[in-house]
């Protein structure tokens, strides 16, 4: 989402009148030791109340806003900061933060992604019949076509949530097995109960994004889908037959730490198989003990529970990727190979590239006057800015950024202009994301918007037309590609995991939306629809939920270190024409620090053939490494015996599916040479219990890696073996270099991509 400085910054006041009442008291995470609860009390919760009631006292009672036992042990309560610093000496309480405010990062991809009805995943896993899938996001529209339930079978035995009805929510059914809201801690930073009259209360969806997660991830098939004739056709989640749980956590303010804790705790309650979380920080990636998408997924890995997050839409800048801890699944976006051609033709003949949503009239005449927003008064074209006697009845050419691109046309529309092409600076580079804008407008890439620039600056006349050509898909439209605003690496917070996981579809995605809001969101856009269009590493998530829910169904006895890992070994790094994916941030070649270990590719992760797979224990030994020893408690939980002496490993000898490896380490610079020596271990899922794997080895450049031992015997399913990884160097390099390793036993392949650096500097080394 673009927006204008003025209004960020308005926004940014409006979040913090929302976090911070009139008498400096917030919403503050407290979590404890489940085991330092006295015995004189009968509950955690009666345990957190006296804590909170013995503190100091301020001009108004703190109060507790939710209790966390399932994925975190805890609770959120009002505090000032006085209060919170009292509270960090009780003893059991492990720590205190206050809560963050997190954002939404906002029918033929099947085809795309090779699922045919016919063979593969979908049969195998039987769509997915009786998984359960928590989506956790702004609600949900029941009456949607997506959620027909006239095929299902009862609601599964598993399942032990409820659905929260009233006038606004009248009933879910065998598809929506149940429905809940989490605004608690919303309204105790707001200070005030939810006004009604402008946003529901209920989990009704009026904003859009938690009906399309939700129909993207496990939508039942629905003929006849489009978004005003465009993308025509089947649309079907991924998972047709998995049932979904809704948790509203998501209001017009943002998506608050206590709520979505008490979600994901809820969520793990109900007996949830897949939770689908495409909501993450505003910015860096928190710390592991401060972020509270990160220790409740911990709690729910603990119940074997997968959990699928965006990376964020913070790209190209690196860094940017966010939900990076190893116990999540972190997904990047990419494009699918569909289009809706909006070409901007110019006086001079010559036709450049373009994509839009427009479904209006078309513009009236062959060729109109074209000019640069930049000489009519705004560049950015911010409503009222620009100068309508210099627009009116012309093509504007406005720049994209700091703000909605779809404002931007109406800003346009509003001084009279005939139409807008909205050109990518060097931000968005060649990314095209196509919108349903309000005036005819299409969106071009960086190069061809300075070609229209430098056309209206030559002419003394300057003219242009738009000309839109529906849908179009197939493989003369190179695909995928990963979207510039994909959450990248490095991961800021371990140099040790490589992140983002994968990438998975996630530019301009038609599914399920609200028939309370426009396509657009703008209030002036009194269209409705039934199924919109959007981009985001949000679209891209919910994709790779629903294809982890088939997976728990085909193989329910899988770990979910073992569903991430079939997914990410079994990704490819090619698009349709057999080149490297490119990144439509850079213009350039995509790497594993931009797509991970690649694009997620549903039918081979169906039959990985060796899986890398990571227990608890594990999990816990590498926060030991990493530096978490004093809180290691928060994660470790009931387990009271943990000592980090006893935990002793390299951060790097974590059971990964993929590679970062860091030369000289403890060195402030760049130093020539060295060795980093790291342990793996696969497990043999494959059909046959007799295999033979031999490695492959693409070295990344100045670097020699041994694999010890290069073939490995399997004589069971099931059965495990360990190989040892030597990089070694004689060189140094200022950039990351890239390479991979690969086992196969002449029919599967699995794959692990290798990141190398030569110092700590994670900019500089991009």
């Amino acid at each position: 989402m673009e927006i204008p400085l003025r209004l960020f910054l308005l926004l940014c006041l409006s979040l913090l009148s929302v976090v911070f009442s009139s008498n400096g008291s917030q919403n503050f995470i407290v979590h404890v030791s489940k085991s330092r609860k006295p015995s004189a009390f009968a509950s955690h919760h009666q345990w957190y109340a006296s804590i909170v009631q013995s503190l100091s006292t301020s001009a108004h009672p703190s109060r507790i806003v939710y209790s966390y036992e399932h994925a975190a042990n805890g609770f959120s309560a009002r505090l000032t900061a006085a209060q919170a610093a009292e509270l960090r000496h009780v003893p059991g309480v492990l720590s205190v933060w206050p809560e963050q405010v997190h954002e939404v990062h906002t029918t033929h991809t099947p085809d795309f992604l090779g699922l045919p009805d016919e063979f593969d995943l979908w049969p195998n896993s039987d769509y997915a019949d009786d998984v359960i899938i928590g989506v956790l996001d702004t609600g949900i529209w029941p009456e949607h076509r997506s959620f027909n339930d006239s095929e299902l079978p009862p609601v599964p035995e598993r399942w032990k949530g409820t659905c929260e009805t009233g006038p606004d929510f009248p009933e879910c059914n065998r598809k929506i097995i149940g429905a809940r809201t989490f605004h608690r801690g919303y309204e105790s930073a707001l200070g005030r109960a939810i006004d009604e009259s402008v946003e529901s209360k209920s989990p009704r969806d009026t904003e859009g994004h938690g009906t399309h997660t939700a129909s993207t991830a496990a939508g039942s098939v629905v003929q006849n889908a489009s978004m005003f004739s465009y993308a025509n056709g089947e649309a079907r989640g991924m998972a047709t037959r998995a049932r979904i749980a809704v948790y509203k956590i998501c209001w017009n303010h943002g998506c608050f730490d206590s709520d979505i804790l008490a979600a994901m705790d809820q969520a793990v309650a109900d007996g949830v198989h897949v939770i689908s979380l495409s909501v993450g920080a505003k910015g860096m990636a928190p710390k592991y003990d401060r972020d509270s998408i990160a220790i409740a997924s911990f709690g729910a890995m603990l119940h074997g529970i997968v959990v699928s997050c965006s990376a964020g839409n913070s790209g190209p800048k690196p860094l940017s990727a966010v939900n990076v801890a190893p116990w999540i699944l972190t997904v990047g976006a990419s494009t699918i190979d569909r289009e809706f051609p909006a070409d901007v033709v110019l006086g001079n003949g010559r036709i450049l590239r373009g994509v839009s949503l427009y479904s209006g009239d078309p513009l009236d005449a062959t060729n109109l006057p074209l000019i640069l927003a930049d000489e009519s008064g705004s560049r950015l074209c911010v409503a009222g800015k620009l100068n309508p006697s210099l627009v009116s009845g012309k093509i504007v050419v406005c720049d994209r950024g700091s703000g909605k691109r779809v404002e931007k046309g109406r800003a346009v529309k509003l001084a009279g202009g005939a139409g807008m092409i909205l050109a990518n600076t060097k931000t968005d580079g060649e990314e095209l994301v196509a919108d349903s804008h309000l005036i005819p407008a299409t969106n071009v890439g960086k190069t061809a918007g300075d070609l229209i620039k430098r056309y209206a600056d030559s002419k003394s006349s300057p003219t242009a037309t738009i000309s839109f050509g529906g849908t179009v898909t197939g493989n003369s439209l190179l695909a995928p590609k990963v979207a510039a605003f994909s959450g990248r690496g490095p991961n800021r917070l371990t140099q040790d995991i490589l992140k983002p996981d994968i990438v998975a579809p996630g530019v301009n995605i038609l599914a399920g939306w609200t028939g309370s809001s426009s396509p657009t969101g703008l209030e002036i856009d009194e269209r409705r629809v039934e199924f919109n269009i959007i981009s985001g590493t949000s679209m891209a998530c919910p994709h790779v939920s629903g294809l982890a829910a088939l997976l728990r169904k085909a193989h329910p006895d899988w770990s979910p270190a073992a569903v991430k890992s079939a997914l990410m070994t079994t990704a490819y790094t090619t698009d349709n024409s057999g080149k490297q994916i490119a990144d439509l941030g850079t213009g350039n070649k995509s790497t594993p620090l931009i797509h991970g270990s690649g694009h997620v590719n549903p039918v081979g992760a169906l039959d990985p053939g060796l899986v890398y797979d990571i227990n608890p224990k594990d999990y816990i030994s590498f926060l030991c490494s990493t530096g978490y020893s004093e809180k290691i408690h928060i994660f470790a939980r009931d387990d009271t015996d943990v000592k980090c002496d006893s935990h002793k490993m390299k951060p790097g000898d974590l059971n990964y599916p993929s590679f970062s490896v860091v030369f000289n380490a403890d060195s402030a610079g760049i130093q020539r040479g060295g060795v980093v020596k790291l342990k793996r271990v696969v497990r043999n899922v494959g059909i046959s219990k007799n295999a033979v794997y031999v490695v492959k080895v693409n070295p990344p450049p100045a670097v020699k890696i041994n694999v010890s031992p290069s073939k490995i015997v399997f004589t069971e399913r099931n059965q495990s073996a360990s190989y040892e990884v030597t990089f070694t160097t004689d060189g140094a390099s200022l950039v990351t270099k890239f390479g991979s390793i690969e086992w196969t036993d002449g029919f599967h392949r699995v794959r692990s991509p290798i990141a190398v650096r030569w110092h700590n500097d994670l900019v500089a080394s991009i």
